[in-house]
């Protein structure tokens, strides 16, 4: 995984809408990145539940919170529309493969997916905290919002 202090690469992706985020796009924000395996899964489904249902606190730090997954963004408009996700950017790290959470270092080679993962950026987009969760296991959101308060 990228190490604290390391700048994130730079990237761009198609969220649920079909719309493209771009990382450098949010500088003067703190970014937490939410890396899943993939769509239509349980834990997958409360992680990013969880982003959603934790909006104010990302307005209140100055932040925002994407979800991520190798899954197709009209799988992803699908899901969202499905689990209530309606304000949570979920990005469709697609095409190429994977390549954002291969260039995170949280990509599963074996399994074709990214980890479980939660990355913090600061708001030049430097990594100031990170997380590797079981894939089975739901990351802690009061965690999560807890270091992106730091």
């Amino acid at each position: 995984m990228l190490a604290i202090g390391q700048l994130a690469p730079d990237f761009t992706l198609k969220d649920q809408w079909g719309n493209d985020v771009a990382l450098s796009g949010l500088r003067g924000q703190k970014v937490v990145l939410s890396f899943h395996p993939l769509a239509w899964t349980s834990v997958c489904t409360l992680q990013m539940q969880d982003l959603e249902a934790r909006r104010d606190d990302w307005t209140r730090l100055g932040a925002v919170a994407l979800g991520l997954s190798v899954d197709s963004q009209p799988c992803k408009k699908a899901w969202a529309e499905a689990i209530g996700v309606v304000h949570t950017p979920l990005l469709a790290d697609f095409w190429p493969h994977g390549a954002v959470a291969q260039a995170c270092d949280v990509f599963r080679p074996r399994h074709g997916t990214s980890e479980r993962a939660v990355l913090i950026l600061d708001a030049e987009g430097v990594v100031r905290w990170t997380k590797l969760y079981p894939v089975s296991e739901r990351p802690d959101i009061d965690e999560v919002v807890a270091a992106c308060a730091r």
